[in-house]
């Protein structure tokens, strides 16, 4: 995963973006899988050899500066580590990172705390769409999230699962996507 530094772009830029990258590694055995386009950062998903990642880096420069690149792998970290993970993730915009932060922890989850984290699991999908200006997208996946949320309420591990709720029914009701916090 690479980020850089978002110097004004919108999600609706993700395609180009994503295309600009392609051309830019077109000579390298590189695949530039996705990109995303947050308020903060530019994230791509790139499938690099170690020893290739700066000149990736370097050759992204042309797009924007670096904030960070690193290996993503599944975490086994224990849940409250986790879930304080996921909730920076998200409040950070890095939703791709919270959706695979908190599989791990609803593996390990079960009934109705099961549904609670596929639910936010699933806003965090969402909201990977609107990043990849993929708004339609991104509200029937909001729509699924509430299906997960029917029998929650009040904290959980420190999210007003109440609030979060709300968030994303005035979403989904206005069609309109915002950027909420847990």
């Amino acid at each position: 995963m690479i980020h850089l530094i978002n110097s004004g772009y919108i999600p609706s830029d993700a395609k180009i973006l994503l295309q600009q990258a392609d051309q830019l590694t077109v000579d390298m055995d590189v695949i530039v899988r996705d990109m995303r386009v947050s308020t903060k950062y530019l994230e791509f998903d790139v499938s690099v050899k170690k020893e290739d990642l700066d000149l990736v880096v370097q050759k992204f420069k042309s797009i924007g500066s670096l904030y960070d690149a690193r290996h993503l792998i599944e975490e086994h970290i224990e849940k409250e580590k986790a879930l304080e993970n996921a909730k920076k993730y998200f409040n950070d915009e890095r939703y791709w990172e919270c959706h695979e932060v908190l599989e791990s922890v609803w593996k390990k989850t079960h009934e109705g705390e099961k549904d609670l984290v596929q639910g936010i699991i699933l806003v965090a999908a969402a909201l990977v769409h609107y990043q990849k200006y993929e708004n339609d997208i991104c509200i029937s996946i909001l729509n699924r999230s509430m299906e997960k949320f029917t029998r929650a309420s009040g904290l959980y591990h420190g999210i007003d699962v109440d609030k979060f709720r709300k968030s994303v029914m005035n979403m989904i009701s206005s069609k309109r996507i915002e950027l909420i916090k847990i």
